[in-house]
């Protein structure tokens, strides 16, 4: 049995049900903080899926306490803190169940958005279970939704968020590189997948830091923070393929301290 058909037996059940991923600024945004509060919109990256210690009340939404917003607020005390992000959320998922949070005090938001728009979860399913042409081909459908279909969905829920928080500082988060590439992986997918995942993830941070800036939002990237923690890096702070299912392909706890914190707070 090859490598690949051994690897994508033992994970064929795991992944069968793999989890959704998971302006004019004012002067101070910490002080918009403190005097506004602040809201944690977007998916599983934002709710912390992956990094355990979920809060109770939280159900298959899985809000960490171990999530960079629950952290933040935790080492910065505003005045208020709502944290709505939520496992498997899309832009108008957000858009239609989260922002009920914000109001025309909120000093401070944070989001990450976009992943599951373009069904990355499925992209990763398809690249462990079948062979490279059809993980390529997959990858180069989810850049195709990316350029043509992800700006729209984008900009209309950050319009809704200025709407809704017009006086609020607005960081959009990006997405980490899943790979290390050259690095110490001897089984899974070929380094021809790697680098093709690898590059849809800067793509699709590209779309997204675009729509931000042209919304007026601050985007914060995070690849660079998990440069070196990447899958195949020996010190990866992100789940491979994994049980239970959901926390495949997600942030652990190290990622949202050691990545998602200091990239947020850099810009707040």
């Amino acid at each position: 049995m090859s490598v690949r058909r051994f690897w994508a037996s033992a994970s064929t059940l795991v992944l069968a049900a793999a989890a959704a991923l998971g302006i004019a600024q004012p002067a101070s945004a910490s002080s918009s903080a403190d005097a506004g509060g602040y809201v944690a919109l977007g998916d599983s990256y934002s709710s912390g899926v992956g990094a355990g210690s979920y809060l109770s009340d939280s159900g298959d939404c899985r809000r960490s306490t171990n999530a960079y917003p629950y952290l933040w607020a935790a080492a910065n005390s505003p005045s208020s803190f709502a944290f709505v992000a939520c496992s498997g959320a899309t832009t108008s998922s957000v858009a239609n169940t989260q922002l009920g949070a914000l109001n025309s005090s909120t000093g401070l938001v944070s989001v990450t958005a976009g992943g599951n728009d373009v069904g990355f979860a499925s992209v990763m399913q398809d690249c462990v279970l079948s062979g490279e042409a059809t993980c390529l081909s997959s990858v180069s459908s989810a850049v195709s939704q990316m350029q043509n279909s992800l700006p729209s969905g984008l900009g209309s829920l950050y319009g809704s968020i200025r709407s809704r928080a017009p006086q609020a500082h607005v960081v959009v988060l990006g997405y980490p590189r899943f790979y290390q590439l050259s690095g110490g992986c001897v089984a899974g997918l070929s380094e021809k997948e790697r680098a093709a995942i690898n590059n849809a993830s800067d793509v699709l941070n590209g779309v997204i830091a675009k729509q931000a800036a042209d919304a007026g939002f601050t985007f914060s990237g995070v690849a660079d923070k998990f440069a070196g923690h990447e899958l195949c890096s020996g010190d990866a702070w992100l789940h491979s393929v994994s049980i239970p299912v959901y926390n495949s392909y997600h942030p652990k706890a190290a990622g949202q301290s050691g990545g998602y914190l200091p990239a947020f707070r850099s810009a707040v």
